[in-house]
């Protein structure tokens, strides 16, 4: 029986290199609250990403409610509707009332052009997401934030060790939030982060994610329990000294696939961004008009082969009952996100696909 194929898959260190975390634990007898390998990991990971402060965190659904609460954000918040659910979720929590603009056909994150038009008495901030790790308009979206006074924190769970000219991506806006869930490009098993721009931000978000304890007879604030414990931290040291060929592994899958997809009629690879550093955290292809099966069409047929590719989003935010009455959640008002929802495939892409295994994806595509 062939092995199925998933389209992702966590990298996963030989277990003997896992064993003398696991004797430090037991030994410190130290589990959670910032243990040793908590502060190492936000140490490392600063150090890593070129960043100054990161909070981290049990999950980035948790980062993304937590950053709201920080920021004190209230009313609406213009967001994609092409993002996974915790983008929503998040303002749904935190008592936000989400509001959908469109996206830019060429990298699928918002656009900027469509903001503005959003823009109401209640908006308080935007939540854009820097989508498949392709960053996001930052200055256009700042600029508007600028001119009407309203946060900016970024959905950056896909963006794990981006780079523009200037830096890592996860500087940009008020705040970033980052997920380390398995099927990331960096994981903890569990995970995620805030990226604070100053140390007293990240203080205020540490006793937030602590139920807003300040010490042992002081609540200032009602935190959530958000906090990471110290044995996903220490996978994520271990999984940090295996960064560099993950990155390797994943850039050299991505150009494979460019490469033998390229003169396939009707499927589309997105445009590679300008950034200086990407991760190719996910490769997703457009299955358009011209292609002899439709898009559900060839993603059954690669999940017959044993190929698990994925409809990465579908369906959109917008259409899950939760937000489907809200008058920006009509097709009308998103007609490019509500298109790609219906074309997107997101290929197999993780350091452990061997070359036989991504030829076969190629050449059953082709062959269709």
């Amino acid at each position: 029986m062939t092995k199925p194929i998933f389209v992702t898959q966590p990298y996963l260190p030989p277990l003997e290199e896992f064993t003398p975390y696991l004797q430090q634990i037991w030994d410190n007898k130290i589990l959670t609250n910032g243990g040793p390998y908590h502060q190492q990991l936000e140490k490392a990971l600063c150090e890593y990403l070129g960043v100054e402060h990161i909070a981290l965190f049990s999950n980035g659904t948790l980062a993304l409610i937590t950053a709201l609460q920080a920021l004190r954000v209230t009313g609406e918040v213009i967001t994609t509707p092409y993002s996974f659910v915790a983008t929503a979720h998040s303002l749904h929590w935190h008592g936000n009332k989400p509001v959908f603009v469109d996206v830019e056909p060429n990298t699928l994150n918002m656009d900027p052009a469509k903001i503005e038009a959003a823009i109401t008495p209640q908006t308080t901030a935007i939540m854009p997401v820097h989508c498949y790790g392709n960053p996001c308009d930052v200055a256009a979206i700042q600029k508007i934030a600028d001119n009407y006074n309203l946060r900016v924190i970024y959905d950056a769970c896909h963006a794990f060790g981006v780079e523009d000219e200037g830096g890592s991506v996860l500087r940009h806006g008020d705040l970033s939030c980052i997920s380390f869930h398995a099927t990331k490009v960096f994981n903890t098993f569990e995970g995620g982060a805030i990226v604070c721009p100053d140390a007293k931000t990240k203080q205020r978000i540490d006793q937030l994610k602590n139920f807003g304890i300040v010490d042992e007879i002081t609540v200032v604030a009602p935190g959530i329990n958000g906090k990471m414990s110290e044995i996903n931290a220490a996978f994520g040291m271990l999984q940090l000294k295996h960064m560099d060929i993950v990155m390797q592994r994943r850039a050299e899958v991505d150009a494979y696939y460019r490469e033998g997809l390229k003169d396939v009629k009707g499927i589309r690879c997105l445009p590679q961004t300008a950034s200086r550093t990407r991760n190719h955290s996910y490769f997703p292809i457009l299955v358009g008009e011209d292609y002899p099966l439709s898009r559900d069409a060839l993603h059954q047929k690669l999940k017959d082969s044993s190929i698990n590719a994925r409809r990465y989003f579908y369906p959109l935010i917008s259409e899950f009952s939760m937000y489907r009455g809200l008058p920006s959640s009509a097709p009308s008002n998103i007609p490019v996100a509500t298109l790609a929802a219906q074309e997107v495939l997101c290929l197999p892409i993780y350091p452990a696909l061997s070359g036989q295994d991504q030829s076969r994806v190629v050449d059953l595509i082709a062959k269709f």
